[in-house]
């Protein structure tokens, strides 16, 4: 081995602590590529998304990358934990067709919103308030929520590659197999099981590269016109705020809004993935805590100045922790693959949705485990967990499993004798989530 070798693999060892983990640098490596490739839609949704609004396409496609490398470095560097963070989805759904085209206020004003609620985030994680609430999630739900995300996951693949398709009649059916996608998903899922079984290393990402392949001649994948190109200018959109409207009825309903769905869709994401890693504590809780939701608060601030919406952990990490990431060196890899992006988008975004719902619906496999923990004896217990585990895939949200969660919780322990059991700050919470309901 050359000393430069060793000086690197030193350094990495000293940063991420690597054979504390237990965890190397290939499977690091491997493992943030993977996340990298199952998150990289956001790169062509997310401007697609928010340009309904009026923004520029091109500016929007950088800010996502800035975004959400600047938020997944900080991840890695202070909170050494293997979470990918991006603009998210659902709070740029909100961004674009509620507050720009439904209330019809600019996209300025929008902006002005996230940064607001971004800063509010950063003195809250700093006052260990968003801490608290995590602290705060009974263990039985923490597992839950795990599971649930596994189920939510899934269904993310299965929807994305058309294998499940809505229906009038049934809400949701199979769709068909003569679609390409349903294809090349299905195929990809046969493959990537059998790579899992043979125990073959980067078996998520082999995966999704044969299954992108495979999508070529079937015209699911689509042929780039070239490799790389210079990212667009970030001069439409970046540090455009409308500040006149800050102190409106509608702003304060808007940040509220922001904050409620980032906030919890965010501890949702950390708690869940954390506790299959088995990185939660004897407590069960997340040690770090404070430092990984500062990434997202500093993300999203961060992207409100150079023009995207809020920035938040993303779900998909949890292909990164299946391949067997474990610090921040699989957070960093995803990060340098942001960078990266940048100059080869022609490359990077080709990769269909079909060709990485095989490793979603695996991952929601090994989402799974942590049911194994959970209380089912005590129905206090139990029925709180299964809301959080079925409301997850059935409204869409992470956010409102753990509400649905976390509310029976409180009323069951409240109205069977049990209020013991319940903090302080549980009772705070629960009071948000209903007013919530009423906002």
């Amino acid at each position: 081995m050359s000393s430069n070798t060793k000086t690197n693999s030193s350094f990495l060892e000293k940063t991420f602590r690597l054979s504390e983990h237990k965890t190397d640098t290939k499977t690091e490596i491997l493992a943030g590529i993977t996340t990298f490739m199952t998150m990289a839609y956001i790169l062509v949704v997310n401007p697609i998304i928010l340009s309904n609004t009026g923004m520029d396409k091109g500016a929007l496609f950088t800010a996502t990358c800035l975004a959400a490398a600047l938020a997944t470095f900080i991840m890695a560097f202070i909170a050494n934990y293997p979470f990918a963070l991006a603009p998210g989805m659902g709070l740029n759904a909100f961004f674009a067709f509620t507050v720009v085209l439904g209330m019809k206020y600019s996209w300025q004003f929008a902006l002005t919103a996230v940064l607001i609620e971004g800063i509010i985030f950063i003195i809250l994680t700093m006052f260990n308030v968003r801490e608290a609430i995590i602290n705060c999630i009974p263990i039985n739900i923490k597992h839950a929520v795990s599971v649930g995300i596994g189920l939510f996951i899934a269904f993310i693949g299965l929807s994305g590659a058309k294998i499940v398709v809505d229906s009038p009649a049934t809400l949701v059916t199979f769709g068909s197999v003569k679609d390409p996608n349903v294809i090349v998903a299905l195929f990809g899922l046969v493959i990537t099981g059998i790579l899992l079984a043979k125990g073959v290393k980067g078996a998520l990402l082999l995966g999704i590269l044969i299954s992108t392949a495979v999508g070529i001649p079937l015209g699911v994948t689509p042929m780039p016109n070239k490799i790389a190109s210079m990212p667009p200018s970030l001069a439409p959109i970046a540090f455009k705020f409308e500040f006149s409207r800050v102190f409106s009825v509608d702003m304060l309903v808007v940040i509220f809004t922001f904050l409620f769905v980032d906030l919890f869709d965010t501890l949702g994401t950390l708690v869940g993935v954390a506790s299959k890693a088995d990185m939660l504590d004897e407590k069960g809780q997340l040690p770090r805590a404070k430092q990984a939701l500062l990434a997202d608060a500093i993300g999203t601030t961060f992207g409100a100045l150079v023009g995207t919406s809020t920035v938040t952990t993303y779900v998909e990490s949890a292909s990164g922790v299946a391949e067997g990431g474990r610090t921040g060196l699989t957070s960093f890899t995803t990060a340098v693959m942001f960078v990266i992006a940048l100059l080869f988008s022609p490359i990077l975004t080709i990769v269909p949705a079909a060709a990485t719902a095989p490793a979603l619906v695996l991952v929601g496999l090994f989402m799974m485990s942590p049911i194994l923990k959970i209380n089912l004896n005590d129905f206090t217990e139990a029925i709180p967990a299964f809301l959080t585990i079925i409301m997850m895939p059935l409204t869409y949200s992470i956010a409102e499993g753990l509400v649905f969660g976390m509310l029976s919780y409180v009323f069951l322990k409240l109205f069977t004798g049990k209020s013991r059991d319940i903090s302080p700050v549980m009772y705070i919470v629960s009071i948000l989530f209903i007013i919530k309901f009423f906002v």
